[in-house]
């Protein structure tokens, strides 16, 4: 796929300017000397390497697009939603201009789970789903058949559970 930049053509979100850099030849390679990517290019791309732009597609920004429309966001806005992926009300308060006269809280949490539904988690950051499902794990394998592991290795047999924790 060839790109054809145009001066002031607007703003770009990440995976705009993400994708760009990956066509030009960007990439985590060690062999970056042999591709036509300047040296403050390669710093973008290893910013954006880290950023929500590395797992978003065209589709799912249009997706966005598409889903967010009936909140009436500033194009600033929509840009910031997409380049920051907030999954807080607080993220989303600092970036829409005057959030709380404009929207009512079950508004905002209704765009916070559109961004989570749509927009995919940065590459560090698990899912709200896969976080939960991790944590069930984890204390699934903690567990043996008298108990959690570890709780009772501390204490000596005849002492009661409580006068260790009070």
């Amino acid at each position: 796929m060839s790109f054809r930049l145009e001066a002031n053509a607007g703003p770009l979100t990440n995976f705009e300017v993400f994708d760009f850099l990956r066509c030009k030849g960007a990439s985590k390679d060690p062999t970056r000397v042999l591709v036509p990517v300047t040296p403050s290019e390669f710093k973008v791309y290893d910013y954006l390497v880290e950023s929500a732009a590395c797992n978003q597609t065209r589709n799912i920004i249009n997706e966005f697009l598409e889903k967010s429309k009936k909140f009436k966001l500033a194009k600033a806005e929509i840009l910031n939603i997409i380049n920051i992926r907030p999954s807080s009300l607080v993220e989303v308060d600092s970036i829409i201009e005057q959030c709380d006269t404009r929207f009512q809280e079950e508004e905002l949490q209704e765009l916070v789970d559109l961004v989570i539904e749509v927009l995919p988690p940065l590459p560090n950051q698990p899912n709200a789903a896969e976080e939960v499902n991790e944590d069930v794990q984890g204390a699934t394998e903690r567990m043996d058949g008298e108990g959690i592991k570890g709780v009772n290795d501390e204490k000596a047999d005849d002492e009661p559970m409580t006068e260790l924790m009070g």
